[in-house]
């Protein structure tokens, strides 16, 4: 019989941050993919004639289709597995993400950006899931902030390559060679993955390790599905929903408008906008790796799992703060403007990367991927409602009198008070994150 000392002798192994690299590799090219129209905007628009009406239907467009994407992507993972499920998730957006080469009018941007918001919408379903089946409790939100990172380096990795494509090769050609990347990473899925009890590559001890505060093994021996009405019955599912709601919001506006907003503020064209928009997304990586580094760090030191992480995204929600001040900034200097929307930006991802873990802190892994796909829809409603009667409206009107300033002033102010508002009304809705049985 092996020893206690014996075994900790052993080397635990670390294939689960492999996986975590995978997932965040998807991560990553996900957000390159979508972040891809905000850079061309200036020469679409002068293509096919668009105004900020038009752009803003295009948007509105994505969101809607990746809100009802997240509605069936989530059920359709727990249902297929999240190797499978993430296979199909990644192909189908990687083909849409191409399709976009070959549009010849507004309609067909939007038809899609539609198609894209449909298939991205599987991506944090199926990362989630598999954060979830492959790290103990302690570990997700860091897990979760290094593959959430993902989404600012394909956001700094955009900059830094599409204005220049687009100069070299045209416009299209932009969204066909960013559009590969996803084929290549499909494979590597197909190869690497499979789940933690049937990996060949996985040591018992890691195995082990990966259970080690898992209360939910008697449930996954359970496979009947859960309806989203028995879902919605709980406080914990509500928590979630709203604060996505709230906040998911507040970084589209970053993805979608940032480009703009140094454009008609500062002039800045094409590739001169690249190191402005790559800064604020560097500041987002540091932000979503440090924001699941946190709660880790307070939970090694005798902290709580639930005082961890509501203690964090509070933090997280005072550092946003900041961001009201961008507008009155920048007229000092730009570069203060893009300072404090970087933190702002940083403390998002911090607060994303915990926000997702409350789902697999309070939930059975067997409906992760359901209440991951319900959540991102409402914060994809959330999205698409902000730009169909706020920045649609209010950015026409203000940039038509010549005061776009203003619409921007107060996008910032709504920008810094929506993570306080989520924050209080999670913690109202759940006190204790207590974990739900179904």
């Amino acid at each position: 019989m092996t020893t206690l000392s014996e075994r900790q002798s052993v080397p635990m192994g670390s294939y689960r941050w492999t996986i975590c690299a995978l997932v965040f590799a998807a991560t990553t090219i996900n957000y390159l993919d979508r972040s891809v129209i905000s850079l061309l905007k200036s020469d679409l628009t002068k293509e096919f004639n668009w105004n900020d009406g038009d752009y803003a239907d295009i948007e509105v467009a994505f969101k809607l289709m990746y809100a009802l994407g997240m509605l069936g992507a989530g059920r359709l993972i727990d249902k297929l597995g999240t190797k499978l499920g993430y296979f199909l998730a990644t192909l189908l957006w990687s083909l849409a993400a191409i399709g976009h080469a070959f549009v010849t009018n507004t309609l067909g941007f939007i038809v899609a950006r539609g198609a894209l918001g449909a298939t991205e919408a599987g991506n944090f379903p199926s990362a989630i899931k598999t954060v979830a089946e492959w790290f103990p409790k302690k570990e997700r939100a860091l897990a979760a902030g290094i593959f959430n990172s993902g989404t600012n380096i394909g956001a700094v990795l955009a900059p830094l390559s599409v204005p220049f494509i687009a100069v070299a090769w045209g416009w299209q050609w932009a969204f066909i060679i960013t559009g590969s990347f996803g084929f290549i990473w499909v494979v590597f899925w197909m190869v690497m993955y499979d789940k933690p009890a049937k990996h060949k590559k996985l040591s018992a001890l890691e195995y082990e390790y990966i259970q080690s505060d898992n209360d939910d093994v008697s449930v996954e021996e359970d496979t009947t599905p859960v309806s989203w009405r028995r879902l919605l019955r709980y406080r914990q599912t509500w928590a979630f929903l709203i604060g996505k709601f709230l906040t998911d919001p507040i970084w589209w506006f970053y993805l979608f408008w940032l480009p703009d907003f140094l454009e008609s503020q500062y002039g800045l064209k094409g590739t001169d906008m690249a190191i402005p928009v790559a800064v604020v997304y560097l500041f987002s990586t540091i932000g979503s790796i440090g924001g699941g580094w946190l709660p880790f760090y307070l939970i090694k030191n005798n902290w709580t799992v639930f005082r961890a992480r509501k203690g964090s995204m509070l933090l997280y929600a005072f550092i946003v703060l900041p961001i009201v001040f961008a507008q009155l900034l920048g007229e000092i200097n730009m570069w203060l403007a893009v300072l404090v929307i970087g933190i702002a930006a940083s403390a998002h991802q911090a607060w994303s990367a915990n926000i997702f873990t409350t789902v697999s802190d309070m939930f059975p892994k067997k409906v992760i991927g359901t209440v991951v796909g319900l959540g991102g829809m409402y914060g994809a409603i959330g999205a698409a409602s902000l730009s169909l009667f706020v920045q649609k409206n209010m950015f026409v009107y203000y940039r038509s009198i010549g005061q776009i300033e203003t619409a921007y002033y107060i996008m910032f102010f709504i920008c810094g008070a929506g993570y306080l508002l989520a924050w209080s009304i999670m913690h109202l809705l759940v006190p204790k994150m207590n974990p739900v049985k179904l």
